[in-house]
C-alpha cells in the first residue's frame, strides 16, 4: 500500500497553517454514472476529505474506494473485488492546483489542472469546476469522464456491453476553515 499521498495530504495540513490559509471538506461527495445498454451503474462516496489552500492556488483530495455505496450488495462487491481491487488498490487522490486567482463575487468558473490515480494509475486531468464563496466557506463542484481502460481496469469480454468505456464523476465539496489544534 502506498502511502505517500497520505503523508503529502497530511503534511500539506500541517505546513499549510504557517504559509496561507486554507479549508477542508471533511465529507465531500464523489459518484460515478456508468451508463450501460443492460443496467446503469450508480455509486455515491460521501467520505471524501479534500484540502484547499488558495494563497497557494492548491488543492489535494483522498477517498476510499470501499466507501462507494450502491444500490445492489453484488455491485459492491464486483467494483471493489474485480475492478478496482480495493484490496491492493484501497484509495483514490487528486492532486491539483486552480489555473486562475478567487474573485470575490459570486459564483466562478474555474479550471484545475492535476493528477488523479485510481487504481494504482496517475492520469494528468483538466477539471472545470464551479467555486462558490459563501461568508466563511467555499463551495466546489464539478464533473468530468474517466476511461476505465486509462486506469487498467480489466473488463471480461462477457461483461464489456454490461459496463460502460467512460464513466461520468461528479463532485461537490463543502470547505470550511481548517483550524490546526
Amino acid at each position: 500500500m502506498n502511502k505517500l499521498p497520505i503523508l503529502l495530504l497530511l503534511l500539506f495540513l500541517n505546513l499549510g497553517t504557517i504559509f496561507g490559509q486554507q479549508f477542508i471538506a471533511r465529507q465531500g461527495q464523489v459518484t460515478f454514472f456508468s451508463y450501460a445498454t443492460v443496467e446503469d451503474i450508480e455509486a455515491k462516496n460521501n467520505q471524501v476529505l479534500s484540502i484547499l489552500d488558495f494563497d497557494k492556488k492548491e488543492i489535494a483530495a483522498t477517498m476510499l474506494m470501499r466507501a462507494f455505496v450502491f444500490k445492489k450488495d453484488l455491485m459492491h462487491e464486483h467494483f471493489n473485488e474485480s475492478y478496482i481491487e480495493s484490496d491492493i488498490y484501497p484509495k483514490a487522490t487528486f492532486e491539483g492546483i486552480l489555473l486562475e486567482g478567487l474573485e470575490n463575487a459570486g459564483p466562478q468558473i474555474q479550471l484545475i489542472n492535476g493528477k488523479i490515480t485510481i487504481h494504482g494509475i496517475t492520469k494528468e486531468i483538466e477539471i472545470k469546476t464551479t467555486i462558490q464563496k459563501t461568508e466563511n466557506s467555499y463551495t466546489i463542484s464539478g464533473e468530468f469522464n474517466l476511461t476505465v481502460k486509462d486506469f487498467n481496469i480489466k473488463i471480461p469480454p462477457i461483461l464489456s456491453n454490461n459496463i460502460a468505456k467512460v464513466v461520468l464523476v461528479k463532485f461537490n465539496f463543502q470547505y470550511e476553515p481548517y483550524e490546526n489544534e
